[in-house]
């Protein structure tokens, strides 16, 4: 690990880049306004969707670039449109959707423009244990009568999420969903996060950087959570925030502090902008 060589930072969002309020830290956004005067490049690296991002990068128009939905889509705010997109097929969605319906669980679809929910699970995100994502999904999120008539409207999704009511549903959900050619990840206590085969953090941030002109190993990856694994294991320099779950803290080299501390805007300043 040698400090000053890391020329991109890779931040994940919530509980990484995001307090548990969902706002960031004003010395967050300071450092990363600092960082990128100094020439470094800060990207999203979240399951977020596009929708999901828009009401931050008013505030951080700095990060230009967001590797989102789990490595799905890969956008330029700049520009505003996607560099490179996978999605899922609409017959394994409607796979996925039977196994919601099947559970109970809140249906959830990501586009590239668009966050997509039933108007009947959308006030009741405490329900699918999602309380704490009530206001963004009441800011972001498009509420149809019919998820079912929805996903006729498209060919592919590039992301698609169940919250189900308890984790054992999402044992079992998990299990059903099995034969299906998606990447699946846990987040939170309930959440299953699902994305075309192959379709990582990790993936997409190669290929931004591929884009970019910058290699794997000139990031630094900041995370905290299960489905950041992959893409920290991939980079020159993960770092865990100091919230993170074990398995974060097992495989990283640094540790920051946590995320009502700055932890983010920490590693940057220590890793990206040392002397």
């Amino acid at each position: 690990m040698r400090q000053n060589r890391y020329t991109m930072a890779a931040l994940d969002m919530d509980d990484t880049l995001l307090m548990p309020d969902k706002t960031i830290h004003p010395d967050t956004i300071r450092d990363i306004n600092l960082a990128s005067e100094r020439g470094v490049e800060v990207v999203y690296c979240s399951g977020r969707a596009v929708a999901e991002l828009r009401p931050y990068t008013q505030m951080l128009p700095a990060m230009r670039y967001a590797v989102c939905m789990s490595g799905a889509v890969v956008y330029d705010f700049a520009k505003d449109r996607p560099l490179f997109v996978r999605a899922i097929r609409s017959e394994h969605a409607g796979k996925i959707l039977e196994t919601a319906e099947t559970y109970r669980g809140m249906l959830h679809f990501l586009t590239e423009t668009e966050s997509i929910a039933s108007e009947e699970d959308l006030p009741n995100l405490a329900v699918f244990r999602r309380a704490e994502y009530q206001e963004t999904f009441d800011k972001t999120a498009r509420g149809v009568p019919s998820m079912r008539e929805e996903l006729k409207r498209h060919e592919a999704i590039p992301k698609v999420n169940i919250y189900f009511r308890s984790p054992s549903d999402r044992e079992r959900a998990m299990k059903d969903l099995l034969p299906l050619p998606v990447t699946s990840v846990y987040t939170g206590l309930t959440a299953l996060e699902m994305t075309a085969e192959n379709v990582t953090k990790a993936a997409g941030l190669a290929l931004l950087c591929g884009h970019l002109g910058i290699g794997m190993e000139e990031v630094m990856g900041v995370g905290d959570s299960l489905n950041d694994l992959d893409f920290l294991k991939a980079v020159g320099l993960p770092v865990a925030m100091g919230n993170s779950v074990p398995e974060i803290l097992q495989i990283c080299e640094a540790v920051t502090g946590d995320n009502l501390r700055n932890g983010a805007g920490a590693a940057i300043r220590r890793f990206c902008l040392s002397d």
